[in-house]
């Protein structure tokens, strides 16, 4: 068969809907300033979907360093992987800057999150190790995971009890194969917004041997006193052996970084593919979050403005009656329940008569029966924004309960 065959027959769970979703429910296109209000389908929407959590992406500082910096240097310089032609000062200044802030001795620029975490963890692993790692693992880290011949042990979302019976089953076999074990959890969970149980975690130190790697993505900017974080905001940012971090999220812009103890780094500097196949950071993003960073630590009222969104949403919809899960974090998650036709009228719904743009989450991603939109604050937001969203949101629930969008007409979609 050839191998083109299969994708005649099967696009996959998502790719399935392609010919009725893309472009409207999959693959929207937003456009104008990055703001809380942008252009969506030819009409103006308030939008909840863009990690901009500090509003950094539009902000006049950065804007003005990324234009400097673009013009100064081009977009090609440095040429090359940073281990053979690609390695500058500044590189080596900002990672150092990165590693100081959220309280570790050094740290290594990474040119995307995603390629990052599947070579961190590619390289921090062969055979005799063992990973355990919570089942709500980012799909970086499953896909890094994929390239582990050792063994790795699963443990239900954030199951403290469940955790500490996979490192009892760890560590026996580390003691046959002379491995280590390595933990992996995240700092915010990215999709229902609740956080790693990173204290829990760290306490199991006392009686297991492991190393702990944190994704904290939706973290870095957002949690914590000085924004370095979940596990300043937990008071466990000492026992994070490994700490990794986007400029995606509350940096607005590209790349990523991890930091910890120096010969650790080191030793990722020296063996991870994707970074030593792969052209170094170009010089306009490294320079544009030196002043992103900047900002995000001399700027306290950024991250001050955003909490005050985050708690009047999250605050005027539990006081509506919706479920808002566990989140503790800026990520909002509004589950309902419905299935497939509920959920494409819903999007439309609220984007169509409501101007309202946020992300729908459905089935695999979320079980079967439930849907999630996922709102995201950011301190762009007003509060007016807060008060109309709920409003909308409330016009939605009362719709969805009177069974007005169990059938696909409303949104005039042909999805089975």
């Amino acid at each position: 068969m050839d191998i083109f065959d299969k994708i005649d027959n099967y696009f996959g769970p998502l790719g399935q809907y392609m010919e009725q979703s893309h472009g409207y429910y999959t693959f929207p296109k937003l456009e104008g300033e990055i703001s809380n209000r942008m252009i969506f389908n030819g009409k103006e929407r308030l939008v909840w979907s863009l990690n901009n959590y500090l509003g950094l992406a539009n902000h006049p500082e950065v804007r003005k360093a990324d234009a400097e910096a673009a013009a100064k240097w081009g977009l090609a310089y440095p040429m090359g992987a940073r281990m053979m032609s690609g390695q500058t000062k500044y590189h080596e200044q900002l990672e150092q800057e990165l590693a100081d802030f959220v309280g570790k001795e050094s740290g290594y620029l990474l040119n995307y999150g995603y390629q990052g975490m599947v070579s961190i963890i590619n390289s921090l692993v062969d055979r005799r190790d063992v990973i355990v790692y919570d089942s709500e693992a980012h799909a970086c880290i499953i896909d890094g995971m994929r390239m582990h011949f050792g063994k790795r042990l699963v443990y239900p979302h954030n199951n403290i009890n469940n955790l500490e019976r996979e490192l009892e089953r760890a560590t026996k076999l580390i003691n046959k194969t002379g491995g280590g074990i390595l933990v992996i959890t995240e700092g915010v969970y990215g999709m229902a917004g609740d956080l790693g149980k990173l204290k829990e975690i760290s306490e199991l130190k006392k009686k297991y041997n492991f190393r702990l790697l944190v994704d904290d993505a939706h973290g870095f900017g957002t949690m914590g006193k000085t924004g370095a974080g979940t596990g300043e905001h937990l008071g466990v940012q000492d026992e994070i052996d490994i700490y990794f971090g986007t400029f995606a999220k509350a940096m607005a812009g590209i790349g990523a970084f991890v930091a910890g103890n120096k010969k650790m780094i080191n030793f990722l500097m020296y063996n991870m593919r994707s970074q030593i196949y792969a052209k170094s950071l170009p010089m306009p993003m490294v320079i544009g979050a030196f002043k992103r960073l900047e900002l995000l630590k001399t700027k306290p009222e950024l991250k001050e403005k955003l909490w005050t969104i985050v708690n009047a949403l999250q605050s005027g919809l539990k006081e509506k009656g919706f479920n808002l899960g566990n989140t503790e974090s800026p990520v909002t998650p509004v589950f309902f329940k419905g299935g497939l036709p509920e959920a494409t009228n819903v999007t439309k719904e609220l984007r169509e008569n409501f101007n309202v743009f946020c992300s729908i989450i459905i089935y695999p991603v979320v079980p079967k029966g439930v849907i999630m939109l996922r709102l995201i604050p950011t301190s762009v937001h007003t509060l007016d924004d807060v008060e109309y969203t709920i409003s909308a949101f409330s016009e939605i629930k009362k719709n969805l309960d009177a069974g007005k969008y169990s059938t696909v007409e409303l949104a005039e979609m042909t999805l089975k």
